[in-house]
């Protein structure tokens, strides 16, 4: 059976902010290189501060682009979420990008930080197998979800509500957004493999997990603050001639 894993999404690229996050004892954190504040230099210092915590980092690349892979995981992701996953084929590259041969096509490096920067040196087939998070966020992945999850190598669908949304409307789709979620679960669950989703409201949660859901990010560091900012402003009164 697989185990609730409750995470949250981290934009700003603080280190401070992901150690806050990392303390207060979620499961994983998502460190967003596709649509984050900071560049992917701001990256290592962030995986430094959640090191000893329970909370997995994983960090969503911008684009499936193997060098970009093989970078974050040699800095020390947990494992990678890669956007806009659409066909077995883009779940097939991605898979390649981030193993060692013959699985993949991962270059191997002996001074990183996933080895102890030379002070470890194991043999690449003996590493940690990363986690593999497959976006899915347009129609077409929707549709090929069953043979996305088919594909050797990826662990998690995980569905990104905001794309997936504007999708719909941009294709003038038949289906709606929650016939799409409870596809993508279900194709998911027949492949054995596990299933996810960026949530705003933590109430959400119990319907996701009744379809099976196991990987929940619950809001963003930006939501937060955007969020506590604005109860906090419209909580003082103002003087009327303010």
């Amino acid at each position: 059976m697989n185990l609730f894993q409750l995470g949250s999404w981290l934009s700003l690229g603080s280190p401070v902010v992901a150690e806050v996050a990392a303390e207060s004892g979620f499961d994983w954190l998502l460190f967003d290189l596709e649509h984050g504040c900071a560049t992917d230099a701001a990256l290592p210092d962030q995986l430094r501060s959640v090191k000893g915590t329970k909370a997995r980092p994983i960090v969503r690349v911008g684009a499936p682009h193997i060098d970009l892979i093989g970078r974050v995981l040699d800095w020390g992701a947990h494992g990678i979420m890669v956007p806009r996953v659409c066909t077995a084929a883009d779940a097939e590259r991605v898979v390649q990008a981030a193993h060692y041969a013959p699985r993949g096509r991962r270059g191997v490096a002996r001074t990183v930080r996933a080895v102890g920067y030379g002070r470890r040196l194991p043999d690449p087939q003996q590493m940690p197998r990363p986690l593999i998070l497959a976006q899915i966020e347009t129609v077409e992945a929707v549709e090929n979800a069953p043979a996305i999850a088919a594909v050797d190598g990826i662990d998690v669908l995980f569905i990104g509500p905001a794309d997936l949304g504007y999708d719909l409307l941009a294709q003038k789709a038949a289906c709606t957004y929650t016939d799409c979620v409870q596809r993508v679960a279900k194709a998911a669950l027949a492949a054995g493999r596990q299933c996810g989703i960026l949530l705003r409201r933590a109430e959400d949660i119990a319907s996701m997990r009744e379809l099976g859901m196991t990987w929940v990010a619950l809001d963003s560091d930006i939501g937060i603050l955007r969020e506590t900012y604005t109860r906090i402003i419209a909580s003082v009164p103002r003087d009327a001639g303010a």
